[in-house]
């Protein structure tokens, strides 16, 4: 088996990524992977901010994706935090390790930024990704709330 890599995202990756998210997505309608562009704006919105979009690697194929935005809190004496979006493996890659090795990355690299905590949400019906998270030591501390702003 090839050896897997996590690195930032690379322009050429973006399709692939974006292709990820479709494919794992509740809500796939809400993506335009002819919109590259726009993807490829989010990477260097991140980046400016000190977060980053991370791939896995396997081979020369992107099999593994998550977003790491990092932003100040007003609370904890203004400390810096560090949230996770856009957790995506391919659905015939899972159980390999490839999502353990992604959140290990984005951990470092929230760490390197001086985050002192790390924070996510997964949808209510995604148990399995419950189990992933708690497995890799994330603890279900709170309820998370989401209200659409494209509704009226």
């Amino acid at each position: 088996m090839i050896d897997l890599a996590v690195r930032p995202i690379d322009d050429d990756d973006i399709a692939a990524a974006v292709a990820l998210l479709v494919a794992g997505s509740l809500t796939p309608q809400a993506e335009i992977p002819r919109n590259l562009a726009d993807y490829r704006d989010a990477v260097i919105e991140s980046r400016a901010r000190g977060g980053d979009v991370l791939v896995a690697v396997r081979g020369s194929e992107v099999i593994g994706v998550c977003q790491l935005l990092i932003f100040r809190h007003f609370q904890h004496t203004g400390g810096w935090c560090a949230e996770l979006e856009s957790v995506h493996v391919r659905s015939d890659q899972r159980s390999q390790g490839v999502g353990a090795q992604l959140l290990r990355a984005a951990e470092e690299l929230a760490r390197r930024r001086g985050c002192y905590r790390i924070q996510l949400t997964s949808n209510e019906v995604r148990m399995d990704a419950h189990r992933f998270y708690e497995t890799n030591g994330y603890q279900p501390s709170h309820r998370g709330f989401k209200k659409s702003l494209l509704d009226p």
